[in-house]
């Protein structure tokens, strides 16, 4: 069964938690798709990733590229999965996949302060638990810790 994770970004910005979240990603030995809404996200998120730290990198792509179903992470704003990941990330309200089940876990980051966000959030839980997926929600504290709510 698919894990539906909802992450409600409040202390730190996307740019700061979807790194972690790849690094760990990779360290299960997956591979990840970032699915974002708008060209100017894709691409800020692409450059992000090569330089997030000073000491390493995130090897990823994005699906315009020649050689994107080899990516470990691949940054696109479609709901294909050419590189056969296990996890997708949805930012910035992507639309949930046709096919929740065909990943081992979704990652939905929503900023908590947006209100827009938190209406698109709440939409696709209900669809997530409607659709009788399991679903939890986890919120940061004031020390960017995750803490399960829900």
């Amino acid at each position: 069964m698919t894990e539906v994770l909802f992450y409600h970004l409040q202390h730190q910005p996307l740019e700061a938690v979807l790194p972690t979240l790849l690094q760990k990603t990779l360290e299960r030995g997956w591979r990840a798709i970032v699915q974002a809404v708008t060209e100017e996200r894709l691409s800020a998120l692409d450059d992000h990733l090569w330089t997030f730290t000073d000491e390493s990198f995130l090897p990823h792509g994005t699906d315009r590229e020649a050689h994107a179903a080899d990516q470990p992470i691949l940054i696109t704003l479609s709901g294909d999965n050419p590189n056969g990941a296990s996890i997708r990330f949805l930012v910035e309200g992507a639309d949930l996949p046709s096919d929740i089940t065909a990943y081992e876990r979704l990652a939905i980051l929503f900023d908590g302060n947006d209100v827009q966000a938190l209406a698109v959030a709440r939409d696709q839980w209900r669809t997530v638990k409607e659709g009788g997926h399991a679903a939890t929600y986890w919120q940061q504290d004031e020390n960017g810790r995750w803490q399960r709510k829900a």
